[in-house]
């Protein structure tokens, strides 16, 4: 059975340690990459990949890294597995790639990637620091997902790219929320997100 603390590095960050409600990490990309499910999905998976994989290899290197270059040798492991993970996307999903843009490479200045090297993966086991970027990933996809549902749904009728909103209701006098295709109605929902987690959270008195 896997020790507590692993399944706690996997499932803390997905709800009551999240990176981006709580930790406040990460909202810059959230706000940019949110008008479609299906880039917002592909975002937050290329994210988990990156810290995931960095967070193993700092902290399989972490004896041997000079504390002098630490943060230049942290940063290069981050910007090559970006490479990669933008590599990859532009072979195998040149279409979500390119709606991306330059928002993949830009995963190199996602706090969160710095944030779980220098807090987490330093002073942590291989394995255990795996699983924190898996985790924190994840729940920043989870963020992404959520968001990104609203906005496609309300903003343009549809999920995925497919449209879930009927014809009858646009010829009833239905009209999509255009305010929701704008960089602030991300910022609202998320705003929304952290009050009603805090308030779930909150302890009773």
């Amino acid at each position: 059975m896997m020790d507590n603390k692993y399944i706690q590095a996997l499932i803390d960050p997905m709800w009551g340690k999240n990176p981006i409600s709580v930790q406040m990490l990460g909202i810059c990309s959230s706000l940019a990459v949110t008008v479609q499910m299906k880039t917002a999905i592909v975002m937050g998976l290329s994210l988990t990949f990156v810290v995931a994989i960095s967070n193993l290899l700092i902290s399989v290197l972490r004896k041997w890294i000079p504390k002098n270059i630490r943060i230049i040798a942290e940063l290069c492991i981050m910007a090559s597995l970006v490479i990669v993970a933008d590599e990859f996307l532009k072979a195998f999903f040149y279409g979500i790639s390119k709606q991306l843009s330059v928002f993949v490479g830009l995963i190199i200045t996602n706090c969160i990637l710095m944030g779980r090297a220098e807090t987490f993966a330093l002073g942590n086991p291989p394995l255990l620091s795996f699983i924190d970027g898996i985790g924190n990933g994840l729940g920043y996809t989870l963020v992404l997902t959520v968001v990104s549902f609203i906005r496609e749904l309300f903003g343009s009728g549809t999920l995925l790219g497919f449209q879930v909103i009927p014809d009858i209701a646009y010829s009833a006098g239905y009209q999509n929320m255009g305010f929701m295709q704008l960089a602030p109605a991300a910022f609202i929902i998320i705003g929304l997100w952290v009050w009603l987690q805090k308030t779930w959270l909150r302890p009773s008195r």
